[in-house]
């Protein structure tokens, strides 16, 4: 079995076409420039040892090495070894805050920034594990459902900001409900699909519905642990607002004209995590909370997703490195002064030296 292990160098091979022609190109306006100084009686007595032949071999050389050093790149494999194994799953639901105070600055680039890239950031860790998300502030809303499309799960969560709800709040109850209601929605349409389920919270906490802890019930009822990850300061940070271009015009105040401050609400979701078995984090710069869960996730895989084939790949890029590296040092060794074989050549079929 062959592969590219990096095929997207192999997109580089649509520029050779061009490089072919910019080396004609250029050629072509060197013999004109030759046939402009001289005619083509006297360009033997002017430059005797000129040959145009071995000019066009130095740039067909050059090329076939660019050729050669992109197949290298893309990492040329072939299978060795088929096995089969099992794999273990688990079905994780993000439930990810975008109310206006998730905009915060006191963990850069913002608390909503941050809860983005580490989940982006996740997302081409995963193997084989199923992942949905669901963004809420006065409501929830599925933002995508369990997949294993990982690229289709990063361009919808790009797409996830604080206008992703047309309600402001933060209403982490109707988020969970809608999580386990999703889970359901999920094995009814896969019977086989008996996956450990996970919520991770993203969020700042303060749940403005109330009915947290009959949330908490129905998640713990259908077996589902809740991992949270609380985003801020507990003595608050101010709430910036952006007009229709992005651009902050200042903070959010109250009736009164005092700013507003977003402050980290730590109790509820500590209970909400201590209620299912999970676990609860504080989000940090320079730490990726959503990798440690993920780590801590991965040693309680219990089903099966069923036998997959994988094949164990050694590298033959060297096939194609080495001939590009000798095609360079031909090329960089070789002269365009006239030679023996080319004059037979030209005596043989008339090429033009």
């Amino acid at each position: 079995m062959f592969r590219f292990a990096h095929p997207e160098y192999l997109y580089g091979l649509y520029f050779v076409p061009v490089l072919i022609v910019a080396f004609w190109l250029s050629i072509r306006r060197r013999s004109r420039l030759i046939d402009k100084f001289a005619g083509k009686t006297l360009q033997p007595v002017l430059m005797p040892t000129f040959s145009k032949p071995k000019a066009a071999l130095r740039s067909g050389l050059i090329v076939m090495s660019v050729i050669l050093l992109l197949v290298a790149a893309s990492d040329p494999q072939i299978g060795t070894k088929i096995e089969n194994v099992k794999e273990s799953g688990i079905d994780i639901y993000v439930l990810l805050d975008v109310s206006l105070s998730m905009q915060a600055q006191d963990i850069k680039p913002s608390r909503l920034e941050k809860a983005k890239l580490e989940l982006s950031g996740l997302l081409p860790k995963l193997r084989g594990d199923k992942i949905g998300l669901i963004v809420f502030a006065g409501e929830p809303f599925v933002q995508f459902p369990l997949t294993s499309d990982y690229s289709a799960a990063d361009l919808f969560l790009s797409a996830a900001n604080v206008n992703s709800v047309p309600e402001q709040g933060t209403a982490i109850a109707p988020a969970i409900n809608l999580a386990v209601k999703s889970f359901d929605i999920s094995s009814r349409n896969d019977p086989s699909d008996k996956a450990e389920r996970v919520i991770v919270i993203f969020s700042d906490g303060g749940d403005h519905e109330g009915k947290i802890q009959d949330a908490i019930d129905n998640a713990k009822k259908n077996d589902i642990k809740i991992y949270t990850v609380g985003f801020g300061s507990v003595e608050g940070a101010p709430i910036p607002i952006y007009n229709d271009q992005g651009q902050q015009i200042g903070f959010k105040k109250d009736d009164k004209g005092n700013i507003v401050l977003a402050k980290l609400h730590q109790t509820e979701l500590k209970d909400i995590a201590s209620g299912t078995g999970g676990r609860y984090f504080r989000a940090a710069n320079g730490r990726d909370e959503l990798e440690i869960i993920y780590g801590d996730l991965s040693k309680i895989r219990k089903s099966e997703l069923g036998e997959k084939r994988v094949t164990d790949y050694e590298d033959r890029f060297y096939y194609f490195l080495a001939p590009a590296i000798l095609l360079l040092l031909v090329e960089f060794f070789m002269s365009e002064r006239r030679s023996l074989l080319f004059g037979m050549l030209n005596r043989k079929f008339g090429l033009e030296q």
